[in-house]
């Protein structure tokens, strides 16, 4: 009786560009071993043979990793000197301790810049929300602000709202923001070289708040929304 394996499968991949191809399992494997382990799950293919005891594999390299970096961002409290907060309310008592404005005006920078992904549903109340009588289908999902210290000689504070999505499921689609590849650079500068062009490079700042969010998820106003703190809000765009 023939051993069933996973020798010779191959996986059906659509790049950014629109093209696909079929890729040999093993190399997703290699290239994407986290994205691979969540389409695994969302689409109840993780108990397979070719996934049973490698997705379980890939999520714990990958919780160790996260607790790693948690654990490093939550022992740093100082950056070049300067006190960072680790909350929305640290940063505003900072201010107002050193008579200061600079994580507030970093906060308000971030705030306009972000709220566009937010739709707020008036007169609807957070039980209203969790028990389903209205939007049903939508999961809660918490945000919290993180902060930094930029290296740029002023030390410009730095806010980011950012989405708890680890603390989501994953959706029947699973997608991931874009990145160039290092091939797909040098590949370009050898075509400017070869060819006598100048190269230029420029920052799209908050790009992927034009990505509309294909999750069904809602938050509650925290107090960098200011007057807006307590409300509903639907993630409506990406974060």
């Amino acid at each position: 009786m023939a051993k069933r394996t996973t020798r010779g499968w191959k996986l059906m991949m659509e790049w950014t560009d629109g093209s696909m191809d079929w890729v040999k399992l093993s190399e997703v494997k290699e290239a994407y071993p986290v994205q691979l382990a969540e389409y695994a799950m969302a689409n109840s293919i993780a108990h397979g043979p070719a996934f049973k005891w490698w997705v379980h594999k890939v999520f714990k390299r990958k919780e160790r990793i996260i607790k790693k970096v948690r654990s490093k961002y939550w022992r740093t409290t100082h950056k070049f000197g300067i006190e960072v907060p680790k909350s929305v309310e640290e940063a505003y008592e900072i201010d107002r301790i050193t008579g200061t404005s600079h994580w507030t005006r970093a906060i308000e920078k971030e705030m306009k810049n972000v709220r566009v992904a937010f739709q707020k549903l008036d007169n609807v109340s957070h039980d209203q929300m969790r028990t389903g009588k209205i939007k049903p289908g939508y999961s809660y999902c918490s945000t919290h602000m993180i902060f930094d210290i930029k290296m740029d000689g002023a030390f410009a504070r730095k806010a980011r709202l950012v989405a708890d999505g680890h603390k989501t499921k994953a959706p029947a689609s699973v997608t991931y923001s874009s990145v160039v590849s290092r091939d797909s650079v040098r590949i370009a500068l050898t075509i400017a070289s070869l060819n006598s062009l100048h190269v230029s490079a420029c920052d799209r700042g908050n790009a992927y708040l034009n990505a509309a969010c294909r999750e069904k998820l809602w938050t509650v106003a925290g107090l960098e929304f200011g007057s807006e703190k307590g409300s509903v809000m639907i993630i409506a765009r990406a974060l």
